[in-house]
């Protein structure tokens, strides 16, 4: 005996859609959602040897040295309407017998100055490397100031360097980069 249960079927799916429960929904509730994007970058890095401070050409120290790195993302609309905080994290290593002023410098394409830090680097030695982290939290009318910003400038100064200076400084860094869309 052949049953045929399609229209029994039919007639259940078709009683409990019109009897079953339904919430409300408020589409208004969307646009109190926050997104809070955090996005992790590395910045800048370097690795400068004690022979670049010393001109063996000129036999004269170079006291300073400058590097530009240009920043596309920070003055697009999209971060300047959405960034509430960077924090930035520079690490030097330093094997060179000498501290040295580190400089950094945020320009924008008229190379004005937006934003600027600076820290030092503790004097290290080929047998004792010396670590320095720098953080800088920038939040506030910084961030507006940061923004603003295509490029930066990092300038590094040395006291004193001779042709007999040995060893390495060295740079990596990332900014933590908060959001709300």
């Amino acid at each position: 005996m052949k049953t045929n249960l399609s229209m029994p079927i039919l007639v259940i799916l078709a009683c409990s859609s019109l009897f079953a429960c339904v919430k409300d929904t408020d589409f208004d509730q969307a646009e109190s959602i926050a997104l809070t994007p955090v996005v992790e970058l590395d910045l800048i890095y370097f690795n400068l040897k004690a022979s670049d401070f010393f001109d063996s050409v000129t036999s004269t120290p170079r006291l300073t040295l400058r590097d530009t790195t240009e920043l596309p993302f920070l003055d697009d609309n999209f971060a300047q309407e959405g960034l509430v905080k960077a924090d930035f994290l520079f690490e030097f290593t330093n094997s060179i017998p000498r501290r040295f002023d580190v400089d950094f410098q945020f320009l924008n394409e008229s190379n004005v100055e937006t934003y600027s830090t600076a820290t030092v680097v503790a004097q290290g030695s080929s047998q004792n490397i010396q670590t320095t982290e720098f953080t800088q939290t920038v939040e506030g009318n910084d961030v507006t100031q940061l923004t603003k910003a295509s490029k930066v400038v990092v300038t590094v100064m040395i006291p004193s360097s001779n042709e007999n200076l040995e060893g390495e400084l060295n740079l990596k860094s990332k900014t933590t980069y908060f959001l709300e869309l």
